[in-house]
This record gives structure tokens, C-alpha cells and sequence, in this order.
């Protein structure tokens, strides 16, 4: 009953977040300089014509009028219209949501199960070199801003090499193999970003618990190093691991907007990008709730996870 509680908690604490979020997301939105009417009609516009155009988009409306009647289509499907092209905006996120989904899809696939079994063996040869060179490359790699990453994997295995193309255009007509072609140096960009981070919080979690009394116990019975790492120091160290798998898949999702743009890949964060150029704010605040909502829904996982993980909670005395 306790988890459940917990459980129900953290829930709700994820809701009432996410409306919070919402109402900032408007708020800055509406605090912008400068007239949406007068950015879309350009400077030629007469009087006439922006009043118009701002009572058809409801712009005469106070503020708070205009925030629930955009909360009340959000809750029923509705994101609203695009001001610069005047289309459903649900209808031009969804492939590009699936872009993005589908590139962070495949960098989680490689770097989590690669951030495990190194964290492992940086833990399993501490302070050997293996331990130093894995650590070091963490560091590097976490040193560098992922957009120097990205312009460095261009520059050697598409303009050097010519192994992959510098721009990550994908389309529905695209096969498998072609869009993973397509991918693979934003992916490898996006798992280098997060793989560091994932990599030394698991070797520091495996670490913390390679301390209890019950490893020195396992060691006593004769058990390989690594066999007490796999099968009792990184079961006990799960709940702060899948915390650091969560917050960087979130990452994979939410972060991906400097990778998107720096390769032209047709994602939610290029999307973004192009319509905050032209001031659509309609579009910019979908797009910002849809992030968070990602963002916060893989947290509430994560806490989720290290609720139901823990021994004292699921076996209460």
C-alpha cells in the first residue's frame, strides 16, 4: 500500500508539474516583443488589415481567456494552427516526432547497453588502465559541447571519408537501410553526448555498493570479481542507474535540437527552430509542452522505477 501511495504521489506531482509548465510556456510566449500580426502581415500592413487579423486569431482576448481556451484544445487533441502556413499543427508534428523518436530510439539502443557494460568493466579493472582510459574518455567526451561533436563527425566520415551523408534527410519512401545511413552520424553524435554521463554514474553506483558487507561475504565464497559485480553489486545499484538512464533518454528526446539542426534532420527540434524564426508562436508553445511532457513523464518513470526498487518499500517489516 505504501508504494501504491508513493506511486500515486509522484503521479500527480507529474500532472500539477506539467500544468505549471504550461502556464510558463504561455507566459513567455506572451511576453515576447514585438506584434504576431504585424511579423506575419509585414510592415506594408494596413491598420485595418492587422486588427482583422488579430481578432481572427483571437489576439483582442485577454491573456487568460486565450490560455484556457489553448489548454482545453491541448486536453482534447487540438495543438491549434500554424500562423505562418495556416496548417494543423498536430498533423506537422507527427512525422516529425516520429523522426525524432525514431533517432533516439536507435542512440538509447546503442549507448545505455554500451554505458552498462562499460561502467562494469571501469569498476570491474578500477583504477587499472582500463579503468583510467574508459574514464578518460568519459571525460573528453563530456567536455566537448555536443555541437563540436557533431561538426567534427561531419567533417571526418562525410567530407574526409565519404562514408555518410553531411545531411540526415529522411523521408517515408526511405528504406530501412537508407535511414539508418541517414542517422547514424546524429546517433553517434547523441551517444557520445549522453554515454559519458550514463557510463560514470553507473561505475559510481556499482562502486558505492562494492562497500556492503554482503560483497565481502560473496567474495569470500570464492565468486569471480565480475560475477559479484553482475550478479550483486549492480542489481543493488539499479534504482540511481535507471534515474541516469531516464534523465539521459530524456535527453535523447528533449536535447535534440542543436544535433537536429546542425545535421538538417526533419525533427521536432528543426521544426522548432524554424518556427521560432518566423514567430509562430502557436507552434513554439506545442512543441515546448510536447518536450516537456516527454521530459517529465520519463522522470516520473525513473522515480517511479526507484520506488518499486526499493527493498524497504517492497518488503516493509
Amino acid at each position: 500500500m505504501q508504494i501504491l501511495k508513493l506511486i500515486a504521489q509522484r503521479i500527480a506531482l507529474g500532472i500539477l508539474l506539467l500544468f505549471a509548465v504550461s502556464v510558463l510556456i504561455f507566459a513567455g510566449t506572451e511576453i515576447l516583443p514585438g506584434d504576431v500580426a504585424a511579423s506575419i502581415l509585414g510592415q506594408s500592413a494596413t491598420p485595418q488589415a492587422l486588427e482583422n487579423l488579430r481578432r481572427e486569431l483571437g489576439l483582442n482576448e485577454p491573456a487568460i481567456v486565450r490560455y484556457f481556451t489553448w489548454l482545453g484544445g491541448l486536453l482534447t487533441g487540438d495543438l491549434g494552427t500554424a500562423l505562418s502556413n495556416r496548417m494543423d499543427i498536430a498533423t506537422s508534428i507527427w512525422p516529425r516526432l516520429k523522426n525524432t523518436l525514431f533517432l533516439a530510439f536507435w542512440a538509447a539502443v546503442v549507448s545505455v547497453p554500451l554505458a552498462l557494460i562499460l561502467g562494469m568493466l571501469a569498476v570491474r579493472y578500477r583504477n587499472g588502465w582500463i579503468d583510467k582510459t574508459i574514464s578518460g574518455f568519459a571525460l573528453a567526451s563530456t567536455s566537448l559541447p555536443e555541437f563540436f561533436i557533431g561538426y567534427v563527425l561531419i567533417f571526418f566520415f562525410a567530407v574526409k571519408l565519404n562514408w555518410f551523408p553531411s545531411f540526415s534527410t529522411v523521408h517515408e519512401a526511405m528504406s530501412f537501410g537508407d535511414r539508418m545511413k541517414a542517422i547514424a552520424l546524429p546517433a553517434t553524435a547523441l551517444t557520445l553526448v549522453v554515454l559519458a554521463h550514463m557510463m560514470r554514474m553507473t561505475r559510481a553506483a556499482i562502486l558505492n555498493v562494492m562497500q556492503s558487507a554482503y560483497i565481502e561475504t560473496a567474495e569470500l565464497k570464492g565468486l569471480s570479481q565480475f560475477d559479484i559485480i553482475r550478479r550483486h553489486a549492480f542489481p543493488n545499484a539499479i534504482a540511481p542507474i535507471v534515474n541516469v538512464v531516464m534523465l539521459n533518454l530524456a535527453f535523447l528526446v528533449v536535447g535534440v535540437v542543436v544535433i537536429e539542426v546542425i545535421f538538417v534532420y526533419p525533427g521536432m527540434g528543426q521544426y522548432l527552430v524554424d518556427h521560432v524564426t518566423k514567430r509562430d508562436v502557436p507552434v513554439v508553445q506545442a512543441v515546448g509542452l510536447i518536450f516537456a511532457a516527454v521530459y517529465i513523464t520519463l522522470n516520473m518513470i525513473a522515480d517511479i522505477a526507484a520506488i518499486v526498487s526499493n527493498p524497504r518499500l517492497r518488503h516493509p517489516r
